[in-house]
């Protein structure tokens, strides 16, 4: 977590960092569940696409007693707006592609058969235009839309904080051993046992 990238970030929040203002087009196709740092990936991205059907979307991190770190809280509210923001940071619940498209946590969903082709036929049409008119652009969007480097520090550096949380650790411990991580089905929905955690290690402990 201390490695230092070339903008003088923490190496994770460099890699984003660099993916936002690289002088290239990112475009994210969204088919699954993708959640913390997978979706702070995707927000680092300069376009998200989903899949209607097999798409989650979330941030379940405050339901194990942390806080996104990587550019989540940063990102979030430009595109979406400050209550719909804490809605999915504090809910720690999943999204799906249609919500997320209706929030703006994506660009659209699109039904999964016709996303390759949707995002294929954009990367192309994007290739097909002058390469610095699309630097100079996307450079303009950035410098309105984009956090300050000191607030994705603040965030990762209150994440490792909270990492030492003994309820993070805790909560942390006993979604492990429910199945995260190891078990596919309980990977897939596992935000919707989030609620009542404390009360399920308490009847656990007796």
């Amino acid at each position: 977590m201390s490695a230092i990238g070339p903008t003088g970030l923490p190496i994770l929040m460099d890699t984003f960092v660099r993916l936002t203002k690289a002088p290239v087009v990112s475009l994210a196709r969204i088919r699954g569940c993708v959640r913390g740092v997978s979706s702070e990936f995707v927000l680092a991205c300069d376009m998200r696409f989903a899949s209607r059907e097999n798409t989650k979307l979330g941030h379940p991190e405050l339901g194990v007693g942390l806080h996104p770190g990587g550019g989540g809280t940063e990102r979030l509210p430009h595109l979406v707006g400050r209550g719909r923001a804490l809605e999915i940071v504090l809910s720690a619940n999943d999204f799906d592609g249609e919500t997320a498209e209706r929030y703006g946590y994506v660009n659209r969903s699109l039904p999964d058969a016709e996303l390759d082709g949707f995002v294929d036929a954009l990367a192309r049409r994007l290739g097909s235009f002058d390469r610095r008119a699309l630097v100079a652009a996307k450079n303009l969007v950035n410098e309105v839309s984009l956090p300050p480097f000191d607030r994705l520090l603040d965030a990762f550096t209150s994440f490792g904080t909270a990492l030492g949380w003994p309820e993070a650790q805790n909560r942390v411990r006993t979604v492990l051993e429910r199945g995260l991580q190891r078990d596919a089905a309980f990977e897939k929905n596992w935000p919707e046992i989030l609620g009542s955690l404390v009360e399920a290690g308490k009847k656990g402990g007796r």
